[in-house]
């Protein structure tokens, strides 16, 4: 409403011209309300008239890793022995859960969320990022999944479970996963505002980079001198998912490889950053 008096008192302003590196994170917080409305709105529309609910986040990796466990585990021989088939493949399997989960839905945020954003000012960035904190909740519960199996393996007497200290490093192996993805995610978010293909690309490119990753044989089963390797040796997370069995599982792991990860995660965010903010501002005139 205009001030009569002349005087115009203004606490909002939108400059559209404002650099990239300016993330307003003050804004993030001052809107908070609405990350988690979003949140809680991700969480529940995914399972939203389904029969079986919220049991489909235990479900999905505990089917995938049994068919894992089954088909490269037992048939193929492809998982290190003395560790259960399926311990072995949940390790993977959860934090790459994780990985494409938050790539899918924040490269998406742009495209679902069109008919608010294109009508309502809000900070650009509390759409992706509320579909990373739903998606990592996802992961927790699944990674408590995993401590069940791996606590009953070890009561049965069937595993001596014992990762040790390495599992220490499980928080910087989240951190850093969350990285390449939410990074990753923007990039392809910025992207598809004008070229619509990438869209249908993502999920065949992530479902590909999954037989790229050490998700279904260690790195310790392709020997040094396979053409293969450099190629797994080359995927930035490569040393997170092999990270994840060291610290889960307490297998060999190389914990120096992490800073290849670090520094291409860190580039990774740094862009998609600057194209997703680039890419919003001009979102509402291409959409």
């Amino acid at each position: 409403m205009a001030d009569t008096s002349g005087n115009e008192d203004w606490n909002v302003v939108i400059a559209p011209d404002s650099p990239w590196w300016r993330l307003h994170l003050g804004e993030v917080w001052r809107y908070r309300d609405l990350f988690r409305e979003l949140v809680v709105r991700d969480l529940t529309a995914t399972y939203k008239q389904t029969i079986l609910g919220p049991i489909w986040v235990l479900i999905q990796p505990l089917i995938t890793s049994i068919m894992f466990a089954v088909i490269f585990g037992m048939v193929a021989r492809m998982a290190l022995p003395g560790i259960p088939a399926l311990l072995f493949y949940m390790s993977a399997i959860v934090p790459w859960s994780l990985f494409s989960g938050v790539i899918n839905k924040t490269s998406a945020t742009l495209a679902s969320n069109a008919p608010l954003m294109t009508k309502v000012y809000f900070p650009r960035l509390i759409p992706p990022l509320s579909s990373m904190t739903s998606t990592s909740f996802t992961f927790f519960v699944q990674l408590a999944l995993f401590f069940v199996f791996a606590a009953a393996y070890r009561l049965s007497g069937s595993y001596a479970w014992s990762p040790g200290t390495a599992l220490l490093m499980l928080p910087a192996l989240i951190l850093l996963e969350m990285m390449l993805a939410f990074g990753t995610g923007l990039i392809v978010a910025s992207l598809t505002t004008r070229y619509k293909d990438l869209r249908f690309l993502i999920g065949f490119a992530v479902q590909l980079l999954m037989y790229m990753s050490p998700v279904i044989f260690p790195l310790a089963k392709v020997a040094p001198d396979s053409p293969v390797r450099p190629v797994l040796e080359a995927n930035p997370l490569t040393p997170v998912i092999e990270g994840f069995r060291g610290a889960l599982l307490g297998t060999y792991m190389d914990w120096s490889t992490l800073w290849y990860s670090l520094a291409f995660g860190t580039v990774v965010l740094i862009a998609g950053l600057a194209l997703f903010q680039r890419a919003h501002r001009s979102y509402a005139d291409v959409v």
